[in-house]
């Protein structure tokens, strides 16, 4: 039976990329994927092969720029109440930070949702803004709730986020040696592959889109590896394509 966890498995992908030579760096673009890396020592088992794992722009807080967060204590010292998730009150902005202005008693509110910011705006006649923040994964929360009538005390200060543009600004720095991308599974289910396309034909970086479970991140990595020792650079998804074929040992790895 097929696992995500199986320590044999993993073992014939190691040997596989031992084989294959290599001295390479890949990008990951989640937070999901780092801890996954960290909490199953991959980092040092890739180290050993030849692969370094970098960290990339897939949190969505660390991402949210100074400007940001200054619109929103903006807004928040003009007397609106300024909902947000709780890990941004402490985000810095130029002047301070959330939590600041609420010490000093600005009305922020911490919420785990958008749904929780309009039931705050449906009891109160204050005109309440939620801070949105995240990639592609939280993005379709915030329109759906756009389009479904929300009360008219309630507004969006958007500061999303898309993953395939924050990619491409890391390749045009030229600061950092990228030979490949391991993409994030749970943002690739809901925009598919196409728009990581343009980041291999112009850069002619290979990319993998991987889950989140170990066999995921080292099966993306043995497929990256592969895609630069054939001279490819392509997108392509990982556990799919060896589940098709019936994650046996006889097809792959």
């Amino acid at each position: 039976m097929f696992r995500y966890r199986d320590r044999e498995v993993a073992k014939r992908i190691v040997e596989r990329l031992k084989e294959l030579n290599l001295e390479i760096r890949i990008m990951h673009v989640c937070g999901t994927h780092q801890d996954t890396l960290v909490r199953f020592g991959l980092i040092d088992m890739l180290k050993k092969v030849g692969v370094e794992i970098k960290q990339g722009p897939g949190c969505p807080v660390c991402v949210t720029t100074p400007m940001e967060i200054e619109e929103a204590i903006t807004l928040a010292k003009k007397g609106r109440t300024i909902a947000t998730f709780g890990d941004m009150l402490s985000v810095p902005g130029e002047n301070g930070s959330l939590f600041d202005v609420k010490a000093a008693g600005c009305d922020i509110r911490t919420v785990y949702s958008i749904g929780e910011g309009i039931e705050i705006a449906k009891k109160t006649d204050k005109d309440v803004i939620f801070m949105a923040i995240g990639f592609e994964t939280t993005t379709p929360t915030t329109a759906s709730t756009i389009l479904n009538n929300p009360p008219k005390n309630f507004s969006v200060l958007t500061c999303h986020r898309a993953i395939p543009p924050a990619m491409e600004v890391l390749l045009k720095m030229g600061e950092l040696k990228i030979d490949g991308f391991i993409d994030p599974g749970h943002v690739s289910t809901i925009i598919g592959t196409r728009p990581y396309e343009f980041i291999s034909e112009t850069y002619n970086v290979p990319q993998v889109i991987a889950g989140f479970e170990p066999l995921d991140l080292l099966m993306g990595v043995y497929m990256i590896a592969g895609q630069i020792k054939n001279g490819e650079a392509k997108v392509k998804m990982n556990t799919q394509e060896w589940l098709k074929k019936g994650g046996t040992k006889k097809h792959w790895p």
